[in-house]
């Protein structure tokens, strides 16, 4: 597909593992990607994606039972 390329492309580019990009696409941190099948094609030109928690902190996403507890 021209414009795309494939996750372990993407992993080599960022130097990340393959499931890390994999990730990225379905929680939806690298945009214009799209699923065909069971593989991901992303931008050619998708900047390497930041996580951010809501806080805006880098680092994961808190989960929801953390959030209940901290409040």
């Amino acid at each position: 597909m021209i414009g795309y390329i494939k996750v372990e492309d993407a992993a080599a580019k960022w130097n990340v593992s393959e499931r890390h990009v994999q990730r990225l696409c379905i929680e939806g941190f690298i945009e214009g990607a799209v699923k065909f099948g069971n593989t991901w094609a992303i931008p050619e030109n998708a900047p390497k994606p930041t996580r951010t928690a809501k806080n805006g902190k880098p680092g994961r996403k808190p989960k929801t039972s953390e959030v209940e507890q901290n409040g």
